[in-house]
């Protein structure tokens, strides 16, 4: 058996039914982790409805489809009952607050881990999370930025690991080396929610010259959708492809991935570019391109200062005439960083050691 996998029923709860970044790094998780060879071993999803389910199903692990709290606790209790002593991810208050009740209740020894993957809303995602400090749990944090706004929200710090997102399964089409200097055609794959900043780009579009030459390609839909395709008439060179189950395929096509966000948790994005050979221009915060980010400047990628639209633009100017060598560079600076830093192994393991059952019911009420 794989080391890095679970020989305990792994649970976890999810508060959304989509298939954003923190569902599909939830699957990937449970794909690196569940062991079909141990007694025991597998992996349930509970969510509300939505896309994740099929993709579970797919992945041949148990769904079950959340309808409101009352559903969520007949669910725990349910999947906990059949297996005691499961690990229980969780990412939600509601989720980590049933679970430690029934956990309680049935005296299990299953591990519990409160995984924060981010969010859109300051205290929804990170300041109600220190009401959890006092159960028996772990906080897991997907990135150094995240851990710093549980901290600032007064979580312990010795209470969070962090554990970096990273892919898991086929990774997307290889984009094949720069031969000629300059980048031509960017991609943008995000949701269009204000958070997200994408309407920086037309902003560095109306604020600096010399942009008309390339090409945005914008995958993802979002409380901003009309808002932003409004915009994109007046600019030729954008167009909004709305979702697509595929979108990452496309980036193969793109010469640059544009991340705009500056509160940006992690950016699954990005990794899906480094395993592409594509570079990426990254606001210089969040967990995209602050300090330990995801994005090292003149590494695995570019830098531009967050929220400035000239910053942006003035970037965009310099990679459109980029040498091909110092654009190949980046791209195998992306590679380097996928295989090292983000290695799904290396991830998977530190989840396993997490992952073990504790010593006795008396250690987790202790805890």
């Amino acid at each position: 058996m794989n080391p890095c996998t679970s020989p305990v029923h792994l649970v976890y709860v999810l508060h959304s039914g989509r298939m954003f970044g923190t569902e599909r790094m939830a699957l990937a998780t449970l794909q690196a982790l569940c062991s079909e060879d141990e007694p025991g071993g597998g992996g349930t999803v509970l969510a509300p409805p939505g896309p994740v389910h099929d993709a579970v199903r797919r992945l041949g692990l148990v769904s079950v489809v959340l309808n409101g709290p009352l559903s969520l606790v007949m669910a725990l209790a349910r999947t906990l009952a059949a297996h005691p002593d499961a690990a229980v991810l969780a990412t939600g208050l509601t989720h980590s607050l049933v679970t430690a009740a029934w956990q309680w209740l049935l005296r299990s020894r299953g591990a519990h881990l409160h995984v924060v993957h981010g969010g859109t809303d300051e205290r929804l995602s990170y300041g109600r999370k220190r009401l959890l400090a006092a159960l028996p749990l772990t906080f897991v944090a997907v990135s150094a930025f995240v851990r710093g706004r549980l901290v600032a929200h007064g979580v312990p710090g010795q209470r969070i690991k962090v554990i970096h997102n990273f892919l898991h399964g086929a990774p997307p089409p290889p984009r094949g080396p720069f031969v000629a200097d300059g980048v031509r055609r960017v991609i943008l794959l995000t949701r269009l929610d204000r958070i997200k900043r994408v309407g920086l780009l037309f902003d560095a579009l109306e604020r600096v010259s010399g942009l008309e030459r390339l090409q945005f390609d914008v995958y993802g839909t979002g409380e901003q959708d009309a808002a932003l395709r409004e915009r994109a008439a007046a600019h030729p060179g954008v167009r909004l492809h709305g979702v697509q189950a595929d979108a990452a395929q496309h980036l193969a096509e793109a010469d640059l991935l544009l991340h705009t966000c500056p509160e940006e948790p992690f950016g699954l994005a990005i990794l899906e570019a480094f395993a592409a050979g594509v570079p990426v221009l990254a606001p210089n915060a969040g967990g995209a391109g602050g300090a330990e980010g995801i994005v090292r400047d003149g590494v695995c990628g570019v830098h531009f200062t967050a929220n400035s639209p000239v910053s942006l633009g003035r970037q965009l100017q310099r990679l459109s005439v980029a040498p091909a060598g110092q654009l190949n560079a980046l791209a195998e600076g992306g590679r380097r960083a996928l295989a090292e830093r983000f290695d799904p192994g290396r991830q998977a393991a530190c989840y396993a050691r997490l992952l073990q059952p504790v010593a006795s019911t008396a250690h987790r009420v202790a805890a």
